[in-house]
């Protein structure tokens, strides 16, 4: 039996959602483009044939076009997200096969935003996230990725275990006593 008198197990919060994200919508401008130019192409050629197989050809190949150059992108886009809440990170990729990875605050990692000229212009970025295993996450391309950088900070060190903190504390304090040649 033991002495230790009984401690009640601490309550901790209920998980809540930080933030929601997906890549910057900048990513469906070129496709955007396509989907106007597939559109006006099939309407301008549609009928000038003398055909009627040729015809159906045009819209055919107008189909294709926005299926291909627009709705593909979109649907890649519309599958990459990513969750940050109070305890951890969820990566979310895929429309039609899912994959699901989790990323836990309180075990630490190291946070770098990496960015182009085009996304300094609309302060978005790469968020890399190095958890010591062989690849590193990327966030790609979110929007204030400078913000997304501080929050994953903030919250890493508010889920720090405690026990691992005080470790950390330990090591890092120098020793009151001074070091004399061959003794301490």
């Amino acid at each position: 039996m033991s002495t230790e008198p009984y401690t009640a197990p601490v309550a901790q919060a209920p998980e809540a959602v930080v933030a929601r994200l997906r890549s910057h919508g900048r990513a469906l401008f070129w496709p955007t483009i396509a989907l106007f130019a597939s559109a006006f192409g099939t309407a301008y050629f549609y009928g000038q044939f003398a055909e009627p197989w040729q015809n159906i050809a045009v819209l055919a190949a107008g189909l294709l076009a926005v299926l291909l150059l627009w709705f593909v992108p979109l649907l890649r886009w519309l599958g990459r997200n990513y969750t940050i809440t109070t305890r951890r990170l969820v990566l979310r990729t895929g429309f039609f096969v899912r994959v699901r990875q989790e990323l836990l605050h309180s075990r630490g990692y190291d946070i770098t935003v990496r960015r182009n000229g085009l996304q300094l212009i609309f302060r978005s970025g790469h968020v890399r996230i190095n958890t010591g295993l062989e690849h590193p996450v990327v966030l790609k391309d979110v929007p204030r990725a400078d913000l997304v950088q501080a929050a994953l900070h903030d919250l890493m060190e508010r889920s720090q275990n405690p026990i691992a903190a005080r470790r950390q504390e330990e090591q890092s304090r120098a020793d009151d006593a001074t070091a004399v040649w061959g003794n301490r």
